[in-house]
């Protein structure tokens, strides 16, 4: 089925640019579509339109690219680190418009899904979808009172936050393992949640982000999306 997109978002999903390199290349007048030149928002359809940048074609898309990584701890969720600092990305061979779905922090590890598909990435982490994410903490303090107080919900700074299911299983004296499932994902939301209820988190693993579990993928290892997987993602960024 053609997908008719923005110019700019065509290039940048070709791997030609950003979206706003791309946006100053339109404005140059240096892209064309069929032998004309281009204007800044014009839509496209890049499965049937001649698009060239300098009079250099742009290849036609091969379709989206997704992957699963379990990110490792110690490990930036973004393009670059001025300091030099280990990312997602040197996790995976380089692609052309990879993005990451929403962001782990430092420390955190697990389910972690990179994708070309930047509309799809925007959709799955905007909050109106409810996208569940499941985590394990490995905490300290007392479980069970937090699995109470939690199941109530916790004021945060920036709001409430109730999980949709939470339990603790004891692991030795004082050592708890949280498990717990939101429908959102606020910076460092469930450090901050854990906090609110006297824990201290020791390590912390999301384990399913919508459809696509952990499962037994090792630390730092990458591979695709099943089908199944595939489908249901397509079906929530709708």
């Amino acid at each position: 089925m053609a997908e008719v997109m923005r110019i700019q978002r065509a290039l940048a999903r070709a791997g030609v640019a950003s979206r706003r390199h791309a946006e100053q290349l339109v404005a140059e007048g240096r892209v064309q579509i069929n032998g004309d030149v281009a204007v800044t928002g014009q839509s496209v359809d890049p499965e049937r339109d001649l698009i060239t940048v300098d009079g250099n074609p742009v290849e036609r898309p091969a379709g989206y690219h997704w992957l699963v990584v379990n990110k490792p701890p110690g490990v930036l969720t973004t393009k670059s680190d001025p300091g030099g600092r280990r990312t997602v990305f040197d996790l995976v061979p380089p692609r052309p418009g990879l993005t990451y779905v929403g962001r782990l922090d430092y420390m955190t590890e697990g389910v972690l899904l990179l994708t070309t598909d930047g509309e799809a990435a925007h959709k799955l982490t905007h909050p109106s979808n409810e996208v569940e994410r499941t985590y394990v903490a490995t905490v300290r303090g007392d479980g069970p009172a937090a699995v109470r107080a939690g199941r109530d919900g916790v004021e945060l700074d920036d709001g409430w936050v109730k999980p949709l299911e939470i339990t603790a299983h004891n692991l030795s004296r004082g050592l708890w393992e949280l498990e717990l499932t939101i429908a959102e994902g606020r910076t460092r939301e469930i450090r901050r949640f854990c906090a609110a209820l006297d824990l201290a988190v020791e390590r912390l693993v999301r384990t399913r982000f919508g459809p696509v579990a952990l499962g037994q993928l090792p630390s730092g290892a990458t591979r695709q999306l099943s089908g199944r997987e595939r489908d249901i993602i397509m079906a929530i960024a709708q």
